[in-house]
């Protein structure tokens, strides 16, 4: 684990002076956007010079890297407050969306999945097969508009954007986990299908033990391994900000403050929204590792 955390700060740290760069390649000055035409060169030339922008490359991002070590993101160049604050009180809404979305796509995903592989080749398999090929089929951008047409214009049962209460919550974040539920339906069916083969099983069978015992107490929780990985995968990256739901239902969170760092090249937002998105996949992927161990002994044996 202590070689996986090294390797992951090397990434983060890679990853931090790729996107350093590529934000400083690209043509145009940030001041200049933010003054608009009632800048003067005179004018842009000072600030940027304040703000280090006229200095080397990567002499800028040592500098950040400190900054960043000691908890300071910078200032963002349009709203005028500290990155860090910003990105706090986002990302508040996006747990509580990631969470929801997550949520969803666990319980309604692997009851699909489970139903699925305990039914093969019947109805409901091909029904919920088809619901999930569905989910992974469809676009974000149309699960999301569709619920709005029919959950809050035309029924009016919940409301159609904002975050003002836990209602705001409920259509974005089934909007947002609709693509992994169907992922994880397919993945657990397939995982249990598998498991169900194997020569344990039968031994269990053979011991008098009914059809469910043997699904939900040994085949299940032989198969957990991939499926938990996909849920800490998935659950990383729908922390690391929904860009596309947080924008259509007009949520406060991670997704939509890059969006808006783009549309008025903020820098220092735009640099602290993607690094914190990085570090969240790979906190995914780390916790992945570690629930491995938990959940094979044979791992933690070095079998």
């Amino acid at each position: 684990m202590l070689k996986k955390l090294l390797q992951a700060l090397l990434v983060m740290l890679l990853v931090a002076l790729l996107i350093f760069v590529m934000l400083r390649i690209v043509p145009g000055n940030p001041v200049a956007v933010l003054m608009g035409e009632h800048g003067n060169q005179e004018t842009i030339d000072r600030m940027s010079k304040e703000m280090g922008l006229n200095e080397p490359v990567l002499t800028q991002f040592f500098r950040y890297i400190g900054n960043s070590l000691k908890g300071d993101f910078g200032t963002s160049i349009s709203m005028g407050k500290p990155v860090g604050q910003l990105m706090a009180a986002a990302f508040g809404n996006t747990l509580i969306l990631a969470l929801g979305a997550a949520l969803f796509a666990w319980v309604f995903g692997g009851i699909c999945g489970i139903i699925a592989a305990a039914k093969k080749g019947k109805i409901p398999d091909h029904l919920f097969m088809g619901f999930s090929l569905l989910g992974i089929s469809m676009p974000v951008f149309m699960v999301a508009m569709l619920l709005q047409y029919l959950f809050a214009y035309h029924l009016h049962w919940l409301p159609i954007s904002g975050n003002d209460s836990w209602r705001s919550f409920i259509l974005p974040a089934v909007a947002l986990g609709w693509n992994s539920a169907g992922s994880i339906a397919r993945l657990v069916r397939s995982t249990l299908l598998d498991t169900l083969e194997d020569d344990y099983i039968d031994t269990a069978r053979a011991k008098g033990l009914g059809r469910m015992a043997v699904l939900f107490r040994h085949a299940l929780r032989n198969a957990m391994l991939p499926i938990v990985t996909m849920m800490a995968l998935q659950l990383s990256a729908l922390l690391s900000g929904a860009v596309i739901t947080e924008t259509i239902f007009s949520i406060n969170g991670i997704g939509r403050l890059a969006v808006q760092a783009i549309g008025s090249r903020d820098i220092p937002l735009l640099q602290g929204t993607a690094l914190f998105t990085t570090a969240l996949v790979i906190l995914g992927n780390l916790a992945a590792d570690g629930l491995y161990r938990v959940l094979d002994p044979r791992i933690r044996k070095g079998a």
